[in-house]
């Protein structure tokens, strides 16, 4: 127990930077919201990228590296070095979840900071600048929500097992006949679909959801380090699609097997109905 508090109180102090880092990151990109964009596209999915993306990042980075200049940095827009494989902490940072989002002009795009130890994620701040709403997550300190002129909110996800009655958090975009098929298997009747990993997390932690579902083997590591830890301590539970464990903080970035968040309770069910659907579709655990 005097370990865990002790650990508690030295997350006091990366939740305090990770916090005040998200709302002044999405300040500096809201200035460019709305406005003439310089459109870049990285990656063998041609993924955006616009000055807002890297005026958020290059100001996260700065701070969590005069804060923090012992630990590892994997960020989006930063280029990525050997360097953290060597560190028990390392930083996991998407400046601009949902930059899609922010071109269309729709609001869904939020900045994850998140704190991975020792492979697994430990602390995350989820901030959408265009609500002013922040939520953040930490071993042993629980998950909250701070909205304007509202205050701090304790959270806690759903005890929903009923699928027919649970609420599915979708992705706007990334929609292919293999989802269609999974809400279908699954029995959902009810979705609400958003852009950035955050977003949608944010729904089940605030039970307007109840599970996200990504098949897609292309989401990285700062996509769902800040989210993971938030959900966990609300009560829910993230995992690859085969019910195992997201590991960060490899030289692969990206979650292979995909992605599954829930509000825990009905974690085991739905990785289980998956499971026959994933053979079907020839995916294996890699």
């Amino acid at each position: 127990m005097i370990e865990e508090a002790a650990e508690g109180e030295a997350y006091e102090r990366e939740l305090r930077v990770a916090r005040e880092l998200a709302r002044a990151a999405g300040a500096a990109a809201l200035q460019f919201y709305g406005g003439p964009l310089h459109i870049e596209h990285k990656g063998e999915v041609d993924e955006p990228v616009t000055q807002a993306d890297h005026a958020a990042n290059d100001l996260i980075v700065r701070g969590l590296r005069e804060a923090f200049p012992d630990d590892g940095l994997l960020s989006e827009e930063t280029v990525d070095t050997a360097r953290r494989l060597t560190k028990r902490r390392v930083w996991m940072v998407d400046p601009l979840d949902g930059t899609k989002g922010f071109i269309d002009g729709d609001g869904d795009f939020s900045v994850h900071i998140g704190l991975a130890v020792e492979g697994a994620s430990a602390l995350g701040v989820v901030y959408q600048p265009v609500t002013d709403v922040l939520y953040w997550g930490a071993d042993e300190r629980g998950a909250w929500v701070v909205r304007p002129e509202v205050g701090a909110e304790r959270l806690r996800v759903s005890d929903e097992v009923e699928p027919a009655r649970m609420r599915l958090a979708a992705s706007r975009s990334h929609r292919g006949p293999r989802m269609e098929q999974v809400v279908k298997y699954l029995g959902l009747r009810d979705e609400v679909r958003r852009g950035s990993v955050g977003i949608k997390v944010g729904l089940i932690v605030e039970r307007q959801c109840d599970l996200y579902v990504h098949l897609s083997p292309r989401t990285k590591q700062w996509d769902t380090c800040a989210p993971e830890a938030i959900l966990r301590e609300a009560g829910g539970k993230f995992t690859d699609l085969f019910g195992f464990p997201l590991n960060y903080n490899s030289l692969d970035v990206c979650n292979r097997n995909g992605i599954a968040a829930s509000n825990g309770v009905a974690h085991s069910m739905i990785v289980g109905r998956l499971a026959p659907l994933l053979a079907e579709f020839g995916r294996a655990r890699v």
